[in-house]
């Protein structure tokens, strides 16, 4: 019996961009639904059961922040943000709102595929926490809360182990600086980006094999940190 096809939902007004993703997502042996504004986005969100939403916040009967809001009242489907570079504020918003992951305009097929998938696989049927992660050299072991490296044990303060979890099992997503701030000082403290630049500088300093070229924590300018990927 042959599987179905993962169902991808693309909401955009732009023709052109309509149609370059539809014979993308096709070619990849996704089914695709598309909508044109927000209020078919949701009714198709509703009824249509995608495996994921590729969203532009730019729609022309609502903003695609509404749209996403109301979207995550009733479902926790993965989104994908498509993001004019000039609206870094909105990007973030869309992000602390319970989008997956962003993809900035004009963007390149083979980034929004990969970013595309991992979203996907984040928000899989539950599955029981590793309590190891591998990202090459390094190893978490959540169980006894050691990370080390070729071996090594590498020391951590209760603070930075803490950050390098939180980055760590979302490998592979975005994660603001508010929600990072949020998370583990506060919401009182979700506005302290120097804070916690701060810390993500000292736990690099531990980490990476090059802090000055880091290949695990990397920097997404303006708006937060993803972690690489985990190896198999």
């Amino acid at each position: 019996m042959s599987m179905s096809k993962q169902r991808i939902l693309i909401v955009d007004d732009e023709p052109q961009i309509q149609q370059f993703l539809r014979v993308a997502m096709t070619a990849a042996g996704y089914e695709v639904l598309e909508a044109l504004d927000g209020a078919m986005a949701l009714k198709l969100a509703a009824t249509a059961a995608p495996d994921a939403i590729i969203l532009d916040l730019g729609l022309p009967d609502r903003d695609g922040k509404d749209v996403l809001a109301d979207l995550r009242s009733f479902s926790q489907v993965p989104v994908l943000v498509l993001s004019a570079r000039d609206r870094e504020a909105e990007k973030i918003a869309a992000l602390d709102l319970g989008a997956n992951d962003y993809v900035e305009k004009p963007f390149g097929i083979g980034e929004l595929m990969a970013r595309l998938r991992v979203a996907m696989r984040q928000t899989g049927a539950p599955r029981p926490e590793q309590s190891l992660l591998n990202f090459g050299s390094l190893q978490i072991d959540l169980a006894k809360r050691l990370v080390s490296r070729d071996g090594e044990v590498i020391h951590l303060t209760p603070k930075e182990y803490d950050l390098l979890t939180t980055l760590a099992r979302d490998a592979g997503r975005v994660i603001t600086h508010k929600q990072i701030l949020a998370s583990l000082w506060g919401p009182a403290h979700k506005d302290d980006t120097q804070y916690l630049r701060v810390f993500i500088g000292q736990l690099r300093a531990k980490i990476e094999t090059d802090p000055s070229a880091p290949r695990l924590i990397k920097m997404e300018s303006g708006v937060g940190y993803r972690f690489a990927e985990p190896s198999s």
